[in-house]
């Protein structure tokens, strides 16, 4: 008896990790078919979880989507968060480890397909479009404003823009996330010299 847990305890953990499990499921889905494409039947199918209870989660494909993609990005903001606060590794590091988790881990066929479609679907997303990338760019900047002591707020936001900038063009140009990296670290010592 001491040891048993309250039914209803279990049962939310059990939701809430349900929950991400099929936002999981949802963004694969909708990377794979596209956004268009992506029925609420294939969700439900990739998932493990009838379409009545997909709908009893999400009222419609458009809610789906949005919670999926926004699952996704809170997760990177959180990871890159953590790394951008480990005040134990040089700045380079934490900011190619977060810049890989931002933009490196959406480079390959199934990742490259995620971001083409959370791109490709801005009006459905609203402002989660322009929030979180610009939660990123504050935390890289400060992080770099706290590291860089020569160096004002201004030029640390430029700096920020300009690495944000450089990945995303990278990111355009090759074909993996080794790749990404090992052109991204050349970016990054050029522009904190």
């Amino acid at each position: 008896m001491g040891n048993h847990k309250p039914q209803a305890e279990t049962t939310g953990t059990v939701g809430v990790d349900r929950r991400a499990a099929v936002l999981n499921s949802a963004l694969v889905t909708f990377a794979r078919f596209g956004y268009r494409k992506t029925s609420m039947e294939e969700v439900a199918k990739a998932a493990r979880i009838s379409r009545p209870g997909l709908y009893f989660l999400f009222a419609s494909k458009e809610d789906l989507f949005r919670a999926a993609v926004s699952q996704a990005l809170e997760e990177d903001i959180a990871e890159v968060g953590r790394i951008l606060e480990q005040s134990d590794r040089s700045l380079r590091a934490r900011l190619l480890d977060s810049f890989d988790r931002w933009a490196g881990r959406y480079i390959g066929p199934m990742t490259r397909d995620i971001a083409s479609v959370i791109e490709d679907n801005p009006a459905l997303l609203g402002g989660i479009v322009e929030s979180f990338p610009r939660r990123f760019a504050d935390l890289v900047t400060n992080a770099i404003a706290a590291q860089v002591t020569n160096l004002d707020r201004g030029a640390a936001v430029a700096l920020t823009q300009t690495m944000i900038s450089t990945a995303i063009g990278i990111k355009y140009q090759v074909d993996n996330r080794e790749q990404y990296g090992e052109r991204f670290a050349i970016a990054v010592d050029l522009l904190l010299r």
